[in-house]
């Protein structure tokens, strides 16, 4: 019945794709010194940057970005300031993996819970045009991610007649990718259209060396838990939108898109263990052939209405979102000692996701902007877990212990307001976002339910100051929320495999973040330099939790710590080394300290780490581009133990023929050494985990722009294709 609602809200009032942008920056002005610093708008414009800047955000052009080109969302993510990706996929801003992902200011389904990092590397990069970092963003988005927000803007044309591009990439493993994206636009009327598939052959491996304490001899147990996995499939990606003026004040938009992700796995698994004795107590072989299928499919509708004068607009956007996600697999476990035994495991997972948001900005006297708006979002969540097992592939009974249905539903109802005004040189910006949140849990298959509703403000606030032309000065605010996810809540003991299991915990608060930072940015021409001190101060922050079960059995739950606090320097370059020569260097020095004092651990602990990346360019002649680089991050504190830290180093060269057609070769980490390490490291329980994956390869490929006009230029264009 909820969703009947928005159904009937979407029929009579047709909305603009608008939701959760900024509004149109106005055109920089001039003379620098007296013209105040916009919080929203965009400060710093230029046709061949990689890098633009205001108070609550940094875009980051991927025009340039060779990876992106034959690569996934994952590995352009990896060239972005104040980002790091794992081996898996998993996203984290400045060392804090409880990041908001959106595809043009509007959330998605596919980028949250286990299988984001998949959708992330399977995601093709081509389709974007730049990415967005807000680690402050403003009360206008949702405060979800303690971390920040990740927004990844979509290619957009506003060339006349037909026009398009069209890509194909191979390399060197039997992967390839490609797509086609067109747009025509006649009159009032602009359609655009994208069609893409990704087939990826991906080799994991997994290395858990553990050792847990035997209290009756003081000794330790040791086992070693080996996994190497094949998986093929790809992702399909489609998209249609619309655009229609109906008059010079009214603009009406609707959108479909269309996403699958569908993976055949083939997995073997071997274990062993020894007693404290040293002598062998158990082994096995494990082998898996599995498949997992995730459909995602959203509509969306919506209008704009704009009033006399800039920046005085009405936007409304309308959005129901379905995902379909099913895995299963059988396994066969071969025991030493023991006996075979045949295993089916399965899952599915259906969700809903409608949204409705209103927007309303308007300009008031002496250069004050407000702006207000509604977030309605309904959620529902249906979770089935299937297991079975046996002697043989033909005598499988059902277990209980791994057969669950359990139901999740969370709804949101918001309402913000944000107020700017200048004062000279100095401009502030000030916001409040009011949240109802009402979650509603139910394990059908115990007959157990929840409830879980709360009201909270989450309050913002922006400043910036002009010293010189080149010269501004920021300093943000803002409190943010992580909310445990559906999983995250859920008391059943999901089965992994035969020694390892995962458990939701209903208790868990969700996790509140006081978020501080202080900004110095310096341009002059092409070049930049940016400096950022920040500080985040949290409560009830949600971690893993690894137990001993007995038996070489492990659990991993959900725990709330008590606090933690994180802290760093983030520093950026941009430049020209010369003339055909430039370069960007980042690196950030980050510090935290974790409290886990209600989970057992005496005192706090606290540790330094440094990370950053460097890019260089050469433009060698007109038509041949060469680029480096790479990447390190820094060893990473856990309330258990720590992550060491990954690097990675890509090359990449583009021959462009013509205006028309151009030829692209990227090498992927080129050294072969991108894994990710994780140690638990307690006085009863000693886990190293490694994980690895084929990374490295050779890409070729071509992209040829077709249709009327010239083609835009491959190069870092922030004028084109940004938000309205």
């Amino acid at each position: 019945m909820k969703y009947a609602l928005l159904a009937a809200v979407a029929v009579l009032s047709p909305t603009l794709v608008q939701a959760q942008t900024a509004p149109t920056p106005a055109a920089p002005k001039p003379a620098a010194k007296d013209a105040p610093t916009a919080v929203e708008g965009v400060t710093i414009t230029s046709d061949s940057t990689a890098m633009r800047a205001s108070i609550d955000r940094r875009s980051y052009s991927v025009a340039n970005d060779l990876s992106a080109k034959t690569g996934s969302v994952a590995d352009a993510l990896r060239n972005i300031p104040s980002v790091e990706v794992d081996v898996q996929g998993n996203v984290s801003l400045r060392g804090d993996s409880n990041v908001t992902i959106m595809i043009d200011g509007k959330p998605s389904s596919q980028f949250t819970g286990e299988g984001k990092g998949d959708a992330l590397q399977s995601m093709p990069a081509d389709q974007i045009d730049r990415v967005e970092v807000m680690t402050n963003p403003s009360a206008a988005y949702r405060p979800d991610g303690t971390a920040g927000i990740i927004n990844l803007i979509t290619k957009r044309t506003q060339k006349p007649g037909t026009s398009g591009t069209a890509r194909f990439n191979v390399d060197t493993l039997g992967r390839h990718n490609g797509g086609i994206s067109a747009t025509r636009r006649a009159g009032k009327l602009t359609l655009t259209g994208d069609a893409s598939y990704r087939h990826e052959k991906q080799e994991g491996r997994q290395l858990i060396e553990r050792s847990t304490l035997d209290a009756a001899s003081g000794g330790y147990r040791v086992s070693t838990q080996a996994s190497d996995a094949d998986n093929t499939g790809g992702m399909t990606n489609l998209r249609g939108a619309l655009d229609y003026d109906l008059d010079k004040s009214n603009r009406l938009s609707g959108e479909l898109r269309f996403r699958r992700m569908d993976f055949n796995s083939d997995v073997r698994e071997t274990y062993a263990a020894r007693a404290a004795s040293g002598a062998p107590s158990r082994a096995y072989v494990r082998d898996l052939l599995g498949e997992m299928r995730r459909d995602t499919g959203a509509a969306s509708a919506d209008w704009r209405r704009q009033f006399k004068g800039a920046d005085h607009t009405l936007t409304t956007h309308v959005e129901y979102e379905i995902t379909d996600f099913t895995r299963d697999f059988d396994a066969l476990t071969r025991n030493t000692p023991g006996v075979d035994q045949y295993e089916r495991v399965g899952m599915d997972v259906f969700q809903n996701r409608a949204n409705l948001k209103v927007d309303y900005s308007k300009p008031l006297p002496k250069d004050v902007k407000l702006k207000t708006g509604l977030d309605f979002e309904l959620a529902s969540n249906a979770y089935k877990n299937r297991g079975a097992s046996g002697p043989t592939a033909g005598g499988l009974i059902v277990d209980p212990n791994r057969t669950n249905v359990y139901d999740y539903d969370q709804d949101a109802y918001a309402a913000y307001v944000t107020y700017e005004r200048p004062f000279g040189d100095f401009t502030v910006q000030g916001g409040l976002r009011a949240e109802q949140v009402q979650i509603d849990v139910n394990d059908v298959t115990h007959g157990a339910t929840a409830q879980n509703d709360y009201f909270r403000v989450y309050p913002t606030l922006h400043t910036g100051y002009t010293l010189s032309q080149n010269q501004t000065l920021s300093a943000n605010y803002s409190r943010r929320v992580q909310r445990p996810g559906a999983q995250d809540l859920h008391p059943y003991r999901v089965y992994l495999d035969p020694f390892n299991y995962r458990q939701g915990n209903p208790n868990l608060k969700p996790q509140i973040t006081d978020s501080y930072e202080l900004g110095w940015q310096y341009r002059k021409g092409q070049a930049y330099y940016l400096a950022t001190a920040y500080f985040r101060d949290t409560r009830d922050s949600v971690t893993d939790v690894v137990s001993d079960l007995g038996g070489g059995v492990f659990l991993t739950s959900k725990a709330n710590l008590g606090k933690s606090r994180a802290g760093g320097l983030e520093l950026v370059a941009n430049g020209r080394l010369s003339p055909k020569l430039t370069y960007n260097l980042s690196g950030n020095l980050f510090w935290n300290e974790i409290d886990a004092a209600n989970l057992g651990f005496s005192g706090t602990r606290s540790g330094t780490a440094l990370s950053g990346r460097a890019n260089l360019n050469w433009q060698a002649t007109p038509k041949d581009f060469f680029q480096l680089n790479a990447f390190t991050s820094g060893k990473r504190l856990t309330p258990q133990g720590y992550r060491e830290p990954f690097k990675m180093v890509n090359l990449g060269y583009r021959r462009k023929v013509n205006d028309k057609l151009s030829f692209v070769m990227t090498a992927q980490d080129v050294l072969d050494d991108f894994s990710e390490v994780t140690v638990v490291d307690t006085p009863a329980l000693r886990d190293r985990t490694r994980r690895s994956a084929n990374v490295r390869s050779v890409f070729f490929g071509f992209s040829y722009a077709f249709g009327a006009g010239k083609p835009r230029p491959e190069q870092f264009d922030f004028n084109a294709g940004g938000p309205n």
